[in-house]
């Protein structure tokens, strides 16, 4: 039997990096935190989430209840299929789930010129209709409980764009556009869907770039740094909170004023 009152939290892209970030966001919580990871050579680095998650919330809590612990699966997002195993398997052990927070993405960049129709759909597969897979079953769940926060994870890119991610930037103003759409349908329910946009954050999918370009984008951000990836797990975590209970359809912009 699920513990009374302990949460079932989603994270989608949880093995590294912003997604892991976001675990551990919640890991003191009376949780239990599934996310998926994709391909299957990201085990190892799914594992290290699962440890980390576990270390950090293992105290006991007062009323007996343990903190949060994690459970990896892999599962790619642009498949109905896996996914339908994904939440099956959830709902089978929690029977509910109270947050859903879309993280997985990927980049395939390329100018329009000699962009190859593959690498749009790549990344569209991915970064717009993975969340939407995502959010359609979680919000089956969510709309019997009567309750439950979507939360997507978008880029600054999706609202001025730029050049060389065409795919990109066009995936990620859609699930913009996705949120707003949610958060009118599902309101009614007691369902919040927010968006938050990151900047330029330090993470694996930017360790690749020159250190003259991020020197470029960091010298446009008024703060004068890179974010990190517990800069948008916390505001991830504020959207899921009862702070933000009364707050939906937003975008939140983690950026450093790199965009205003």
């Amino acid at each position: 039997m699920p513990e009374k009152n302990r949460l079932t939290i989603v994270v989608t892209g949880a093995s590294r990096g912003i997604g892991r970030a976001i675990c551990l966001a919640f890991a003191e919580k009376n949780a239990d935190i599934y996310f998926n990871y994709f391909p299957k050579e990201e085990a190892a680095a799914a594992g290290e989430t699962e440890k980390m998650v576990s270390e950090k919330g293992g105290a006991s809590h007062g009323d007996g209840s343990t903190g949060a612990q994690a459970k990896g699966f892999c599962a790619n997002v642009a498949s109905e299929a896996d996914l339908d195993v994904f939440f099956k398997e959830i709902l089978s052990r929690t029977g509910r789930i109270d947050y859903l927070i879309n993280n997985a993405g990927i980049t395939k960049d390329a100018l329009l010129p000699r962009m190859k129709e593959s690498q749009w759909d790549d990344v569209m597969d991915v970064n717009l209709k993975g969340p939407f897979l995502c959010m359609r079953m979680a919000a089956r769940a969510m709309m019997k409980q009567r309750s439950g926060r979507m939360v997507n994870i978008a880029s600054v890119t999706g609202v001025t764009g730029n050049a060389g991610q065409a795919n990109y930037s066009a995936s990620k103003a859609g699930l913009i556009g996705l949120t707003k759409t949610v958060a009118k349908e599902l309101g009614s329910r007691g369902i919040t869907v927010n968006a938050v946009a990151p900047g330029f954050i330090a993470t694996d999918m930017t360790q690749i770039l020159s250190d003259k370009i991020k020197e470029q984008f960091i010298a446009d951000i008024p703060l004068r740094r890179a974010g990190t990836p517990e800069d948008v797990a916390a505001a991830v975590r504020f959207l899921c909170s009862e702070d933000a209970a009364y707050i939906t359809g937003q975008t939140l912009h983690v950026n450093g004023g790199m965009h205003m």
